[in-house]
């Protein structure tokens, strides 16, 4: 037998972070065996929006749950296991607590090594998972509910932000604009459907450029905007076409991320790109960098929707990478709800 074989390796990965319960089992960093998840969204989509109480408690109902589904899914035991990888941050700090614990007490009691992952090298292992051939370094746009980042992904688990938001994140705007216009909870999937019915050139909303950061974002002007114009139809008494705002609003947003990514393609000479976060899985944000990226001969990456949003594959994933580099934390891991890209 050939000793320099190198022998696989099973990752069980938590994620907690927000409205999804989920577990995987991931080998090799690539290859998914489960991806169980537990989503929350009818239950929080009668409040409007995610309710942090109410997160942690159906976390804690659910959490044992999808660990032996994930476990059962995959064909391995505990025993089979290498490491425990579990989100740590950011995000709300309820949840994390949840999985964290979680992931502390099985690291201990199965004497597993225990590895904390931050969500958004998560969501940017995600592109690892359906494309093999994506390795560092490439740079990769981070669009998601709380999060808006350009990325330099230096190495595995090594990261540059280049820029960031001042404000709301592309998908908290999509939120708080679908809310504004009736659609509801989640806002995201909700506008990328009825945009399809609308005009994108019917109304001209605001594409801020933030003058002493060309790679930074700001969406607080252009969802302040909706607002106005929604309030300024409903005093002249005009009726506001739903379809046509939403479609408006969406390229707004996408003109802006595809605009601020395309500069830093330029300025780098970036030949791969990739897409993660919740956002990435917006039909039109997909369209227009696909084109963009085309004509500039850059090879484009994004997850399947599945990946896109909160799952544990991908943690799954950026913790394979942390494993093999060495990374592990003890039983002092903590929830850090503000961590930072490349913090540890």
């Amino acid at each position: 037998m050939n000793e320099n074989v190198e022998k696989d390796v099973l990752i069980l990965a938590i994620e907690s972070s927000c409205d999804e319960t989920a577990a995987a089992v991931v080998k090799n960093g690539r290859e998914v065996l489960s991806n169980i998840i537990s989503s929350q969204i009818a239950l929080h989509t009668l409040y409007g929006g995610v309710v942090p109480e109410i997160a942690s408690r159906k976390h804690i109902e659910k959490i044992n749950q999808v660990i032996e589904a994930a476990l059962l899914e995959a064909k391995v035991t505990l025993q089979d296991i290498d490491a425990i990888g579990v989100t740590y941050g950011p995000g709300l700090v309820g949840a994390l607590l949840v999985g964290v614990a979680e992931a502390k007490a099985i690291a201990y009691a199965a004497k597993k090594p225990l590895i904390g992952v931050h969500h958004i090298e998560g969501h940017i292992a995600a592109n690892f998972i359906e494309h093999e051939e994506l390795e560092p370094p490439f740079f990769s746009l981070v669009v998601s509910g709380g999060h808006t980042h350009l990325v330099r992904v230096v190495d595995y688990g090594k990261f540059e932000i280049i820029g960031r938001t001042r404000d709301d994140a592309a998908g908290e705007a999509f939120d708080k604009v679908a809310r504004a216009i009736g659609l509801g909870y989640p806002g995201g999937p909700k506008i990328d459907k009825v945009s399809k019915e609308g005009n994108p050139e019917a109304i001209t909303f605001p594409r801020a450029h933030v003058e002493d950061a060309p790679y930074d974002f700001s969406f607080s002007g252009v969802k302040s905007a909706v607002l106005n114009y929604i309030n300024g139809c409903r005093m002249k008494g005009e009726t506001c076409h739903q379809a046509d705002i939403a479609a408006s609003f969406q390229k707004a947003v996408t003109d802006v991320l595809v605009a601020n990514a395309m500069h830093a393609i330029e300025e780098y000479q970036v030949q791969q790109f990739a897409l993660a976060g919740g956002v990435a899985s917006n039909s039109a944000l997909r369209e227009a960098m696909k084109k963009a990226c085309e004509e500039r001969g850059v090879k484009l990456y994004y997850p399947s929707p599945i990946y896109c949003t909160d799952n544990a594959a991908m943690i799954g994933a950026a913790a394979y990478y942390e494993y093999k580099k060495g990374t592990r934390h003890g039983w002092d891991l903590n929830a850090v709800p503000n961590l930072k890209l490349g913090e540890r």
